[in-house]
Protein backbone atom coordinates (compact mmCIF):
# COMPACT_ATOMS: atom_id res chain seq x y z
CA UNK A 1 0.00 0.00 0.00
CA UNK A 2 3.00 2.43 0.46
CA UNK A 3 3.94 2.34 -3.01
CA UNK A 4 0.68 3.86 -3.74
CA UNK A 5 1.52 6.67 -1.67
CA UNK A 6 5.37 7.39 -2.68
CA UNK A 7 3.91 7.41 -6.63
CA UNK A 8 1.76 10.13 -5.16
CA UNK A 9 4.81 11.68 -2.92
CA UNK A 10 6.84 12.00 -6.09
CA UNK A 11 3.93 13.35 -8.43
CA UNK A 12 3.06 15.89 -5.66
CA UNK A 13 6.52 16.85 -6.71
CA UNK A 14 6.27 17.48 -10.28
CA UNK A 15 4.26 15.48 -13.14
CA UNK A 16 6.16 13.09 -14.71
CA UNK A 17 6.76 10.03 -16.75
CA UNK A 18 6.13 6.54 -15.79
CA UNK A 19 10.51 6.59 -16.74
CA UNK A 20 10.99 9.38 -14.63
CA UNK A 21 9.15 8.62 -11.75
CA UNK A 22 11.22 5.50 -11.49
CA UNK A 23 14.34 7.64 -11.93
CA UNK A 24 12.88 9.43 -9.20
CA UNK A 25 12.19 6.76 -7.00
CA UNK A 26 15.73 4.97 -7.29
CA UNK A 27 17.72 7.97 -6.36
CA UNK A 28 15.26 9.20 -3.55
CA UNK A 29 13.58 6.57 -1.77
CA UNK A 30 15.14 3.28 -2.91
CA UNK A 31 17.84 2.65 -0.93
CA UNK A 32 16.73 5.24 2.25
CA UNK A 33 12.90 4.13 2.75
CA UNK A 34 11.20 1.98 0.05
CA UNK A 35 12.02 -0.40 -2.73
CA UNK A 36 9.88 -1.03 -5.80
CA UNK A 37 10.88 -2.21 -9.18
CA UNK A 38 9.65 -0.63 -12.18
CA UNK A 39 7.46 -3.98 -12.83
CA UNK A 40 5.79 -2.23 -9.93
CA UNK A 41 5.67 1.04 -10.46
CA UNK A 42 3.79 0.86 -13.70
CA UNK A 43 0.95 -0.84 -12.68
CA UNK A 44 0.54 0.83 -9.26
CA UNK A 45 0.29 4.02 -11.89
CA UNK A 46 -2.61 2.09 -13.58
CA UNK A 47 -4.42 1.79 -10.12
CA UNK A 48 -3.87 5.14 -9.20
CA UNK A 49 -5.14 6.74 -12.61
CA UNK A 50 -8.11 4.19 -12.56
CA UNK A 51 -8.95 4.97 -8.84
CA UNK A 52 -8.94 9.13 -9.74
CA UNK A 53 -5.48 9.75 -7.79
CA UNK A 54 -3.62 10.43 -10.52
CA UNK A 55 -3.99 11.68 -14.06
CA UNK A 56 -2.51 11.75 -17.87
CA UNK A 57 -1.42 14.94 -18.73
CA UNK A 58 0.55 14.19 -21.57
CA UNK A 59 0.83 11.25 -24.69
CA UNK A 60 4.30 11.49 -26.40
CA UNK A 61 5.94 9.16 -28.63
CA UNK A 62 5.86 5.41 -28.12
CA UNK A 63 3.38 5.31 -25.18
CA UNK A 64 5.18 7.91 -23.81
CA UNK A 65 2.60 8.84 -20.92
CA UNK A 66 3.69 11.95 -18.24
CA UNK A 67 0.97 12.01 -15.38
CA UNK A 68 0.34 14.16 -12.51
CA UNK A 69 -1.43 14.35 -8.99
CA UNK A 70 -4.89 15.14 -8.87
CA UNK A 71 -6.98 17.18 -6.11
CA UNK A 72 -8.17 13.35 -5.39
CA UNK A 73 -4.61 11.97 -5.11
CA UNK A 74 -3.11 15.08 -3.16
CA UNK A 75 -6.04 14.47 -0.38
CA UNK A 76 -5.18 10.80 0.05
CA UNK A 77 -1.61 11.49 0.40
CA UNK A 78 -2.08 14.29 3.06
CA UNK A 79 -4.92 11.87 4.46
CA UNK A 80 -2.39 8.64 4.52
CA UNK A 81 0.67 11.14 5.82
CA UNK A 82 -1.55 12.73 8.57
CA UNK A 83 -2.80 8.79 9.97
CA UNK A 84 -0.41 6.83 12.33
CA UNK A 85 1.77 4.54 10.64
CA UNK A 86 1.38 0.93 10.98
CA UNK A 87 3.70 -1.36 12.93
CA UNK A 88 6.54 -2.18 10.29
CA UNK A 89 8.02 -5.31 9.56
CA UNK A 90 11.62 -5.15 10.19
CA UNK A 91 13.51 -6.99 7.48
CA UNK A 92 17.26 -5.69 8.04
CA UNK A 93 19.86 -8.13 7.37
CA UNK A 94 23.04 -6.13 8.51
CA UNK A 95 21.32 -5.78 11.45
CA UNK A 96 20.55 -9.18 12.02
CA UNK A 97 24.27 -9.74 11.52
CA UNK A 98 25.09 -7.16 13.97
CA UNK A 99 22.81 -8.78 16.54
CA UNK A 100 24.46 -12.40 16.06
CA UNK A 101 28.24 -10.67 15.57
CA UNK A 102 29.12 -12.07 19.22
CA UNK A 103 29.13 -15.49 17.36
CA UNK A 104 32.41 -14.61 15.93
CA UNK A 105 36.17 -14.42 17.33
CA UNK A 106 37.12 -10.34 17.82
CA UNK A 107 39.11 -10.19 14.95
CA UNK A 108 36.02 -11.23 12.65
CA UNK A 109 33.85 -9.22 14.44
CA UNK A 110 35.92 -5.74 14.37
CA UNK A 111 35.92 -6.45 10.41
CA UNK A 112 32.37 -6.34 10.42
CA UNK A 113 32.33 -3.39 12.65
CA UNK A 114 34.90 -1.91 10.41
CA UNK A 115 33.07 -2.15 7.06
CA UNK A 116 30.13 -1.16 9.32
CA UNK A 117 31.48 1.92 9.79
CA UNK A 118 32.79 2.12 6.19
CA UNK A 119 29.38 1.85 4.57
CA UNK A 120 28.04 4.49 7.00
CA UNK A 121 30.89 6.95 5.86
CA UNK A 122 30.19 6.13 2.63
CA UNK A 123 26.80 6.30 2.68
CA UNK A 124 26.81 10.47 4.71
CA UNK A 125 28.98 11.11 1.77
CA UNK A 126 26.31 9.99 -0.19
CA UNK A 127 23.72 12.05 0.99
CA UNK A 128 26.07 15.23 2.20
CA UNK A 129 26.76 15.46 -2.00
CA UNK A 130 22.90 15.04 -2.41
CA UNK A 131 21.94 17.39 -0.21
CA UNK A 132 24.33 20.36 -2.17
CA UNK A 133 22.84 19.07 -5.22
CA UNK A 134 19.15 19.52 -4.09
CA UNK A 135 20.55 22.78 -2.17
CA UNK A 136 21.51 24.21 -5.44
CA UNK A 137 18.32 24.21 -7.22
CA UNK A 138 15.49 26.47 -6.97
CA UNK A 139 11.90 24.91 -5.85
CA UNK A 140 8.62 26.37 -4.82
CA UNK A 141 8.95 24.98 -1.68
CA UNK A 142 12.50 25.68 -1.09
CA UNK A 143 14.47 23.64 2.02
CA UNK A 144 11.05 21.27 2.37
CA UNK A 145 11.43 20.03 -1.33
CA UNK A 146 10.46 16.52 -1.59
CA UNK A 147 12.92 14.21 0.11
CA UNK A 148 15.01 16.94 1.94
CA UNK A 149 13.99 16.14 5.17
CA UNK A 150 14.15 12.72 4.52
CA UNK A 151 17.53 13.01 2.88
CA UNK A 152 18.79 14.51 6.59
CA UNK A 153 17.01 11.55 8.44
CA UNK A 154 19.51 9.33 5.96
CA UNK A 155 22.40 11.70 7.28
CA UNK A 156 21.43 11.79 11.32
CA UNK A 157 21.37 7.76 10.58
CA UNK A 158 24.71 7.57 9.12
CA UNK A 159 26.05 9.86 12.09
CA UNK A 160 24.33 7.64 14.94
CA UNK A 161 25.93 4.07 12.70
CA UNK A 162 29.50 5.58 12.50
CA UNK A 163 29.35 6.45 16.16
CA UNK A 164 28.05 2.97 16.75
CA UNK A 165 30.45 1.61 15.53
CA UNK A 166 33.20 3.72 16.76
CA UNK A 167 32.00 2.42 20.21
CA UNK A 168 31.53 -1.20 19.13
CA UNK A 169 35.24 -1.10 18.17
CA UNK A 170 36.08 0.05 21.67
CA UNK A 171 34.31 -2.69 23.27
CA UNK A 172 35.76 -5.32 21.20
CA UNK A 173 39.43 -4.07 22.16
CA UNK A 174 42.62 -3.40 20.54
CA UNK A 175 42.95 -6.01 16.84
CA UNK A 176 46.25 -6.77 18.27
CA UNK A 177 45.66 -7.81 21.77
CA UNK A 178 43.20 -10.19 20.35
Amino acid sequence: MSLRFAMLGLLEDGPASGYTLTLRFERSLQRYAWTARQSHIYPELARLAEDGLIEVVEEGARGRRTYAITDAGRTALREWLMSPPKERAVRDEQALRLCLISALEPAQARRIVLDHLADAESRAAELRSLAEAADADSHPRGGLRFGRLAMELGRYQAQAQREWARWALEQLGDDEAS
